[in-house]
């Protein structure tokens, strides 16, 4: 369901050699989590296909624009954006615990499978009810793995998905 990411460009080593202190400084200066060394930032690529759903059941006509969205992966969101640290975000990210990192990859591919099977839906039917339906449901789940994930990236542990996707 999800594309092949695109080759990522290895960012400069901007942590190697710093001691922990000056580390944890560098990571929260920049707004990446020194415990965890992910961003939050990452989640506004969700956040903007939550706002597209959200709108949907009163504007059925943003159905179009939700089905536009692309995945990206955390090195391809930072690329992409403005980020101030997008640099140190991939590098942090690069390095962080693999456990954490395995769990937060978890996450968000679960929120990515959701979102791409939504659109599929979406583009596969006609009336806007039923788009209208498939934006609730898919919110419902959506919104708490977003959180989840945020906890993850602050520190707090994954919570449990199963019980999120069977709700």
């Amino acid at each position: 369901m999800i594309p092949a990411a695109a080759p990522v460009p290895r960012p400069t080593q901007h942590l190697m050699g710093l001691d922990e202190a000056t580390r944890a400084a560098t990571l929260k200066a920049a707004n990446i989590n020194p415990r965890t060394g992910l961003a939050t930032d990452y989640l506004n690529h969700f956040n903007e296909a939550i706002m597209l759903l959200e709108m949907i059941p009163d504007m059925p006509e943003c159905a179009t624009d939700f089905m536009e969205w692309q995945p990206l992966s955390y090195a391809e969101h930072f690329i992409a954006s403005n980020f101030k640290g997008r640099d140190l975000a991939i590098e942090a990210y690069e390095s962080a615990d693999p456990e954490l990192r395995a769990e937060f990859d978890h996450m968000t591919r679960i929120m990515t499978n959701i979102l791409a099977a939504v659109s599929q839906a979406m583009g596969e039917v006609t009336q806007d009810t039923t788009r209208a339906r498939l934006a609730v449901q898919a919110l419902s789940w959506l919104k708490e793995l977003v959180q989840a994930t945020g906890g993850l990236i602050n520190g707090g542990t994954e919570g449990n998905v199963d019980y999120i996707m069977t709700h």
